[in-house]
């Protein structure tokens, strides 16, 4: 255990919680404030702030070991500052001896919860569980003052520059700013000069990202205003958090969230154009993005409906969402989507997820969007050294929130005076996220040599305009909770506070009293998650009464029950239908993968009919390719063939490609799923490929893998049937699950009577081999065996598989459901079919008598012509689905709602 940590759970030797952190958390590194403590530490000689110049100095490395005491700064011994010392106070009665407990349980609760977030830099994969300490950071009510009204300011300031600049342009006209930092930028949209936004507001939702300097005052380092994010991770941190420190958090009078969110719903509903109730979405790029997990937790928070581009449609200069009961007008959209995305018809003509119009819609006035889209701009590290100024002439004030000293080299004057500070300034790029423009990570002065600062000099100089030069500053630390060595030790590490400030009506703002802390990785110099950091979450106290606001609202209406009722979008429906489609048909391809291997593994296997019949499933359904010997020619050969094929997840269509496109159906809905539900789809598909890597290498060691084969067929067919019972048990039953389970029965209604007419065209059925296959196929042996004891004739097969109506796999109970799952998703009265239904042969009109009255010497033409019957029908509705309900094409292009 870390020497300053080995007395951690040892607190009988001092008074209380709050003297062993601050005796055994280590200090900040040199220079940089102490949150615990409250205080600044000693700067080491040679280190540069806030851009003045000296001699290089390497930055604090967060990984470097702590201190020892003897090296530690003199005041390392200083007692936690009051709201630190109320948090360890608070702890429980088991104090520190429980925060192992308490972080790894925390740790499950995100793997439970399924929270995510997709580094495209970590080679380890595109997505991993999202990092949360154990610790909050707390502010006290009189930091949170001063960081709330400077943020205030800075957001009516922001809306102020964008109405200016798609309006007058009184800014650049005064020369306030170089105008090649508006209209240059390409950020700025022409097409949305001149429009004025619903209630005048441009800005709806404002992030800005603060740090505390070394003599514990708040700098802003940045803004955002394009798709802040982190609106929704936060809300789980808080839940998180919360729930390992209950009594600490309401000791401290940590300031609700709620209350925040309620007012920014209730501002864009009230600023919406016509429509009672307004219809709002979240448009989200999609399940890849980085902070997809968020856009589905904060829209099922809010109570809307998410969505991608191709859910949406402009017609007539009005937004409409595509739903399964036709086209719903959208009158609000919060979009998380990048500007240059939105609308591939004015701006990227590559983009795949916009909406095409809808800057049209934007400038008719018709849908408002948060925020608007052109804000990009905004985003320029090079205005932050021009909005003092700004401030001064378009709101008459000071501005109350500084930012770092900051130097646009696109100015002759500021480059010459920025260059030789170089060694004590971060380098950024001033236009971002645009190929025609430098782009660049942030570089540190105080991490280069002579030689490279030269260099980046000499890029300045070449192109001032492409470079912006900002201050440096020893970014504060918190304590931190860290189980890398030992059971857990504390350890201090750079943080940036995320404030947002969300629009709660017209040209009115107000601070959401959080907000989301990023802490630098242990090796990383810029603390950010795309880097490897973590978050923490941000306790706001307040000296007042907490506000207990809830979303939950005593007193419902229909129209409040009806916002949080989100419609189902075609695509989702699209994606949910194919959900249900891949899963029976993993299910068929591994009972009928097991069905084979176990007859093939058997000594008793003469038939002829019988391996005919198991030839022509395999090809049926994908599991060997096409040019393998037939099954009666080589059996061994055929038998390698199908184990190998199992685990083809690119290009067959056997069970690993099958469980790929579940995985794959899944994560398109991955809002509409318990996290149950979604970690064993992801768990399944990951063991599958797991045991066939294994079981490729024994074979390429000259191995035998039947045997192994089954097992991981078995193991499989456990895991599908898992995700069928929370298909089945565990979802709510409204249009998506009916379209899921249509598309489940859809699969087995063709594999089952894809089955049977290939055993009574090939012959099968007439041997008792191929009998019993038949019935284990339609996983019926127990029930067939119970009830016809030991008759082997058709009238039996054809009671049992055919018109049985209590048998699930039976034509009969899977016609019927699906026949009565269509008129309910079409909205029917109960028991009344629509004309789709009727595309179903109706197994009333079923008899035994007619189906076997013509013999085995007449080919069973009665039963093979319903066969036939039954498997072309479920084709030919699945394709009217999709015409009908995806690509709304025909009569289903209606408007519905007003």
């Amino acid at each position: 255990m870390d020497p300053l940590n080995e007395s951690l759970f040892d607190a009988q030797s001092l008074e209380s919680p709050a003297e062993v952190a601050s005796s055994l958390a280590p200090p900040a590194a040199p220079g940089h404030f102490d949150e615990l403590r409250g205080i600044g530490t000693p700067a080491p000689t040679g280190v540069p702030r806030l851009g003045v110049p000296s001699q290089p100095a390497p930055l604090h490395d967060a990984s470097a070991p702590a201190p020892t005491p003897a090296e530690a700064p003199a005041d390392e011994r200083a007692p936690a500052a009051p709201h630190w010392a109320d948090f360890f106070e608070h702890l429980g009665t088991e104090g520190f001896a429980d925060l192992p407990r308490r972080a790894v349980s925390l740790q499950r609760q995100i793997r439970d919860n399924g929270v995510t977030y997709n580094v495209y830099a970590d080679n380890d994969g595109p997505q991993r569980p999202w990092s949360l300490d154990l610790f909050p950071l707390i502010v006290p009510p009189e930091s949170w003052a001063k960081i709330e009204a400077g943020v205030l300011q800075r957001a009516r300031l922001l809306n102020r520059m964008m109405a200016d600049a798609y309006g007058p342009r009184q800014m650049v006209e005064e020369g306030l700013l170089p105008p090649a930092l508006v209209r240059g930028n390409p950020g700025y949209l022409r097409p949305m000069h001149g429009v004025r936004p619903p209630g005048d507001t441009w800005l709806h939702i404002a992030a800005m990202d603060l740090a505390r300097g070394p003599d514990g005052n708040w700098w802003v380092l940045s803004q955002r205003t394009q798709a802040p994010s982190g609106l929704g991770y936060l809300l789980e941190n808080r839940l998180a958090i919360a729930r390992q420190f209950p009594q600490a958090f309401e000791a401290l009078h940590v300031q609700r969230l709620a209350a925040t969110y309620h007012a920014m719903m209730e501002g864009l509903q009230q600023m919406c154009p016509a429509g009672q109730p307004p219809h709002i979405v979240l448009l989200t790029p999609g399940p890849y993005n980085e902070t997809y997990f968020e856009h589905a937790y904060l829209a099922r928070y809010l109570g809307i409906a998410l969505v991608e581009g191709n859910d949406l449609t402009v017609r007539d200069q009005r937004l409409y969402l595509k739903t399964l009961q036709g086209l719903r007008p959208v009158h609000g959209l919060i979009k998380r989507l990048d500007d240059q995305f939105l609308d591939p018809l004015e701006l990227r003509p590559d983009s795949t997820l916009g909406v095409p119009g809808l800057l049209q819609a934007v400038r008719a006035g018709n849908v408002l969007v948060a925020n608007m889209p052109g804000s990009a701009w905004l985003e320029s590290p090079a205005l932050l050294g021009f909005m003092p100024a700004l401030s001064r002439r378009l709101l008459g004030e000071k501005l109350l929130l500084p930012a770092l000293p900051t130097w646009w080299c696109g100015e002759r004057a500021a480059m010459e005076a920025v260059l030789p500070q170089l060694n004590g300034c971060t380098i950024k790029p001033t236009y971002t996220g645009d190929d025609g423009h430098a782009a660049f990570e942030t570089v540190l002065g105080s991490r280069m040599g002579r030689r490279e600062l030269d260099e980046w000099a000499g890029r300045i100089v070449r192109e001032g305009d492409e470079y912006t030069v900002q201050g440096y500053l020893p970014i504060s630390q918190m304590p931190t909770w860290t189980q890398d060595r030992g059971p857990g030790h504390i350890t201090p590490r750079s943080v940036l506070l995320r404030v947002f400030a969300v629009s709660d009506g017209p040209q009115s703002w107000r601070v959401l009293p959080g907000g989301l802390a990023r802490l630098a990785g242990a090796d990383a110099q810029i603390a950010s998650m795309q880097r490897g950091g973590s978050s923490a979450d941000v306790w706001v106290q307040t000296d007042g009464e907490v506000d207990r606001t809830t979303l939950l609202q005593s007193h419902a209406t229909p129209a409040s029950l009806a916002r949080h009722r989100a419609p189902v979008t075609s695509r989702a429906a699209e994606n949910m239908y194919w959900l249900g489609r891949y899963t029976e048909r993993a299910e068929n391809a591994v009972r009928l993968a097991r069905l084979t291997l176990d007859l093939l593994g058997g000594e008793d296997l003469s038939s002829p009919a019988l391996l005919t019949w198991l030839h022509d499933m395999a090809l049926r359904n994908a599991l060997v390719p096409r040019e393998v010997p037939s099954l009666p020619r080589s059996r061994r050969v055929f038998e390698r063939a199908l184990i190998a094929e199992l685990a083809d997840i690119d290009d067959g269509g056997s069970v690993g490609y099958s469980l790929r496109c579940v995985r794959q159906s899944a994560a398109a809905v991955r809002e509409r799923l318990s996290p149950d539900h979604w970690n064993q789809i992801v768990r399944a598909e990951a063991e599958f490929i797991r045991r066939s890597t294994e079981q490729a290498a024994e074979r390429g060691e000259g191995g035998y893998a039947s045997a192994a084969a089954l097992r991981m067929l078995e193991s499989t067919s456990t895991a599908l049937s898992a995700m069928t019972g929370a298909q089945t048990d565990r979802m709510t039953r409204d249009d998506a699950w009916r379209l899921l389970s249509i598309g489940r029965h859809i699969e087995r209604l063709a594999f089952l009577s894809g089955a049977l007419t290939a055993g009574f065209r090939i012959g099968s059925v007439h041997d008792v081999s191929g009998f019993e296959a038949m019935i284990a196929l339609f996983d019926s042996t127990i029930t067939f065996h119970a009830r016809y004891q030991q008759r082997r004739d058709v009238a039996t097969m054809v009671d049992l598989l055919v018109l049985d109506g209590d048998n699930p796999r039976s034509l009969a109970w899977v016609t019927q459901t699906l026949r009565g799952r269509i008129a309910r998703l079409a909205g029917s009265a109960p028991g009344k079919l629509t004309a789709l239904s009727h595309e179903l042969p109706d197994p009333a009109t079923w008899t035994l008598e007619h189906l076997c009255d013509a013999g085995p010497d007449a080919g069973y033409a009665a039963l093979m012509q319903l066969l036939e019957t039954c498997e072309t029908a479920a084709y030919h509705v699945s394709d009217a689905i999709g015409i009908r309900y995806f690509t709304l094409t025909s009569e289903s292009l209606r408007s519905v709602g007003a």
